[in-house]
């Protein structure tokens, strides 16, 4: 990718011309690349020299690029803060692979659903807001059931199940009604938790783009990152704090019935279920609602919110060793309410699988909620100026490979379609010049090689950071023209050019 360098003009190393950039991802046509050199403008010896022009057949190709963002297993992220209440109560976030805008993630495993953070994402990594079964829209936010739930579901009602089968020998095959009904009621509490913080979000303005069901829990995909400790602090605590009340809910409930009833039963289990979520989110490390408190609290010391992302992501990976080596020793001792085991068996293996998923999701959701932060920091030096190919105006009637020698010639490396006035109708994309071969060029008119401009692909030259990758990402398109205040054309930007520097970004050291 090549940088102004501060000019403030658009880039250029004024050699190179209009050519097509390193080949990658959709832009890049196989087998046709465009050569360094400047274009020959030499007509086609084959043609005969009083044949007249051909016009231009209109460009079949229509290479857009995606500019969409998707959620990862951590901490929110801009587009991505992606909050997540595991079944287990962990948090995930969402990471970037679209320059997608930042995202923020609250998760919801059984009780995490911390406030997560925007994740920004380059264009074309973005993906789309599915991500498994469509259950409804509350508040207007979409939430989806992943196939993998279906999975976790089948797992509680066999286990649960058999556990039915010593309290209530009576149940017989019932049982497993009796525990697939616990399941989904389990879940729906996980669902609640993540509602509380979707609901703050709305409340502080931050877009929710949706909320996911799955493995291990619920997310809560925000798109925006609180503006202040203080909100990010409620934003955190209101997933817990709902899941305590549920518990208290369900504890009431269980006064009013017989606990050797099946009612009892289930009453009992949903209260246990709703404080170990609870209980596990507080825990203070990311990505869990506890290290997003623990990350607010010490924002809020030092008024460095990076310094409150790495102290509550140390914390959280020293928490994923912790639960690793931890949980399968409480388990075998007793501690945790069982029976004590001995150590080996099926037991033991299960105790051991279990640390090992959850110590593995706390901590890669606190590596993205270090490497998110970081890319934040980096966000403000994207910005459309430096980014921005010099271009040269041509009118629909001009053949490329005569725009192309002015393209050389004034070192610019996009063209703009203007009508006899000089105003931009279209932009000639990058993708259409370089699948025509360089025989054909003098023949072909540049019209029909454009995208006519839609108002969302005119960009201020002024945009930087995550308002740039938002703009981008309202409108996807290959390029964008880039204009200043006054109107007057800036230049063409290439959304490959912003992905390529938000993955440099990405890359670069704090």
């Amino acid at each position: 990718m090549d940088e102004s360098g501060g000019s403030g003009r658009p880039q250029s190393d004024g050699t190179e011309g209009l050519r097509p950039a390193e080949p990658h991802g959709p832009h890049h046509t196989p087998g046709s690349q465009e050569p360094t050199r400047p274009v020959d403008t030499a007509e086609d010896p084959g043609r005969p020299a009083d044949e007249p022009q051909r016009p231009a057949a209109p460009s079949t190709d229509d290479n857009r690029t995606s500019l969409t963002k998707t959620p990862a297993t951590g901490t929110p992220a801009t587009g991505t803060p992606a909050t997540k209440t595991p079944a287990a109560g962990t948090p995930r976030e969402e990471h970037p692979t679209d320059p997608q805008r930042p995202r923020a993630a609250h998760s919801g495993r059984p009780g995490k659903g911390t406030p997560g953070k925007g994740t920004p994402v380059p264009p074309k990594a973005q993906k789309g807001p599915g991500g498994g079964l469509l259950m409804g829209k509350p508040f207007g936010v979409p939430v989806y059931v992943a196939p993998s739930w279906f999975l976790v579901a089948a797992l509680i009602t066999w286990v649960f199940g058999n556990q039915l089968d010593r309290v209530l020998p009576e149940l017989g095959g019932a049982r497993y009604l009796v525990s697939l009904f616990f399941a989904v009621a389990f879940y729906a509490s996980v669902l609640v938790h993540e509602l509380a913080h979707t609901v703050a979000a709305l409340r502080f303005k931050l877009p929710v783009r949706r909320i996911q069901l799955q493995f291990f829990g619920g997310v809560s995909e925000i798109e925006k990152e609180s503006e202040t400790p203080g909100r990010e602090f409620i934003l955190a605590f209101v997933g817990p704090l709902l899941s305590l009340v549920l518990a208290g809910v369900f504890y009431a409930g269980m006064q009013a019935v017989d606990p050797g009833t099946v009612p009892g039963v289930l009453l009992a289990g949903l209260m246990i279920s709703n404080l170990i979520v609870a209980a596990f989110n507080l825990l203070p490390g990311l990505p869990l609602d506890g290290g997003r408190m623990l990350r607010a609290v010490v924002w809020k010391i030092t008024g460095k919110p990076m310094s409150g992302t790495v102290a509550a992501a140390w914390v959280g990976r020293a928490l994923a060793i912790s639960v690793l080596i931890g949980l399968p020793l409480l388990n075998q001792s007793g501690a945790l309410g069982g029976e004590a085991q001995d150590i080996g068996g099926m037991d033991t293996v299960t105790d051991a699988l279990l640390a090992a998923i959850l110590a593995a999701i706390i901590w890669t959701g606190a590596g993205n909620s270090l490497r998110m932060a970081r890319l934040r920091e980096h966000l403000p030096e994207l910005r459309a100026r430096t980014l921005t190919r010099r271009a040269v105006p041509v009118e629909s009637e001009t053949p490329l490979s005569e725009a192309l020698r002015r393209a050389n010639d004034a070192g610019a490396r996009a063209l703009v379609v203007v009508d006899t006035d000089g105003d931009p109708m279209a932009l000639v994309r990058e993708a259409a010049i370089v699948s025509v071969p360089q025989h054909r060029r003098p023949w072909v008119g540049v019209g029909g090689l454009a995208q006519d401009l839609t108002e969302g692909m005119r960009i201020s030259a002024e945009l930087s950071g995550e308002e740039l990758l938002d703009t981008l990402r309202a409108t996807p398109a290959t390029e964008y023209l880039v204009v200043e205040e006054s109107g007057e054309i800036y230049g063409v930007l290439s959304a490959a050019d912003v992905e390529r520097a938000f993955v440099k970004a990405m890359a670069r050291p704090t």
